[in-house]
């Protein structure tokens, strides 16, 4: 009886330090996938969002493609970043289904704005991508736009050498004007801004960016 007593004791013991350690190798994993959770749950909360003017809309209709670069590093917006970037990527308005026009043919509109492109900075590639509802004040013809939003980006990377901007996750305001060029060809200025908001911590920082596009209207 003794020995088996000890025999069980001593299977206790091991499947007890076999726990552990297991539980020792497991933790920082679960630890991961809680900070990735929230990473991807928060884009997924805005394209829920997002999904009721998606479908109320009769046709979700392509107004603009854009071509963007970053001109300019000026902070307007938290602190001053301290790496330099680059950013260029292609952009795309879409029109959504609440508009209000006067009959001189000027008024407000909704849109969303997709854009994809890459940011460069310390060095870095990383690849953006971003989705902005937008309210527009200008002409119908979209000729003449004046626009603010705000929304979400996703980064591939989001550390450049000794800037974090806290994850993969950022939110996004933007403003910008757009003039006629040639025909269907405009020119525009955009201001872009992307920061965590604090949500990974008061140790991350965002970046402006001031953009010169082209865009072709439809």
């Amino acid at each position: 009886m003794l020995e088996e007593l000890n025999s069980n004791s001593g299977v206790n013991k091991r499947m007890v330090e076999t726990t552990f350690l297991a539980l020792e190798y497991m933790l920082p994993v679960i630890a991961l996938s809680h900070r990735v959770f929230y990473f991807w749950l928060l884009p997924i909360v805005i394209c829920c969002l997002l999904a009721p003017s998606l479908s109320y809309s009769d046709d979700l209709r392509l107004q603009s493609l854009s071509l963007r670069a970053r001109i300019s590093e000026q902070t307007l917006l938290g602190e001053e970043a301290p790496e330099d970037f680059e950013e260029y990527d292609l952009s795309a308005n879409f029109e959504l289904s609440w508009k209000r026009y006067s009959t001189s043919g000027w008024g407000m509109d909704t849109r969303l704005m997709a854009s994809a492109g890459i940011l460069r900075g310390a060095g870095r590639n990383a690849f953006a991508v971003s989705l902005i509802p937008e309210l527009t004040l200008g002409s119908e013809d979209g000729r003449f736009i004046l626009d603010v939003g705000a929304g979400g980006a996703l980064f591939s990377r989001y550390r450049f050498g000794t800037q974090d901007y806290g994850g993969p996750f950022q939110f996004a305001l933007t403003s910008g004007i757009s003039i006629p060029l040639y025909k269907k060809l405009g020119l525009g200025y955009r201001f872009l801004h992307y920061s965590d908001a604090g949500v990974n911590g008061s140790d991350t920082t965002g970046a402006d960016f001031h953009m010169i596009e082209f865009s072709y209207r439809f």
